[in-house]
């Protein structure tokens, strides 16, 4: 019965993350940093849909993941990475709800912000990792006795966000800036809330 709940927060959290991920950061040209937004890159620049190379990066992460966390976490990792994949999937045969927000990018920042951490944010407090950086920040939190799972993302997600900047421009590399801070925020403070049970 615990695993049932935690497969249904698992299964909800990154059914929010796919969503916000398609429908608000794919079209508003605010990103997000770490894995997310190196599969946004990664579709920019060479059409590879994020629900491939999330899950091909989930894996390689996984790993350590396993090594660091055991394998309930894979598990878990198992189930909030197909759920993200399929949902991201479906939302592809849709045009993206988000295409008005292009001109309101603070309002992209924080609306994908809050997908993306709530989404992130249960799929961590249930013990699983729904794309690659969730996996390595997890196990470098564990490994590195960190208190706040936020810094682990806000240094991967920095780097990413360099990288953007062959695609996005600088103005908007700032809301994305936004995105991810507010992001972590709320990522860490569902992880710190009540574990799912």
């Amino acid at each position: 019965m615990k695993t049932l709940k935690k497969s249904f927060w698992l299964l909800l959290g990154s059914g929010i993350l796919a969503f916000g991920l398609y429908h608000i950061h794919s079209v508003s040209g605010v990103t997000e940093g770490g894995s997310l937004g190196l599969t946004l890159l990664l579709d920019h620049w060479f059409g590879i849909s994020p629900a491939v190379s999330g899950l091909v990066m989930n894996v390689v992460c996984y790993g350590l993941g396993w090594r660091v966390l055991g394998k309930r976490f894979i598990l878990y990792s198992g189930i909030s990475a197909i759920g993200f994949s399929l949902v991201y999937a479906i939302c592809e045969r849709f045009a993206p709800l988000g295409a008005p927000l292009a001109d309101y990018p603070l309002a992209a920042a924080v609306l994908g912000a809050l997908f993306v951490g709530v989404g992130v944010g249960l799929c961590v407090k249930a013990g699983g990792a729904p794309t690659a950086d969730d996996a390595l920040a997890m196990a470098l939190e564990k490994i590195l006795k960190l208190k706040r799972i936020e810094n682990v993302y806000l240094v991967s997600d920095l780097a990413v966000l360099l990288l953007s900047l062959s695609y996005i421009p600088l103005g908007r590399i700032v809301y994305s800036l936004v995105t991810v801070i507010l992001s972590g925020k709320i990522i860490g403070w569902i992880q710190r809330g009540k574990k799912a049970s």
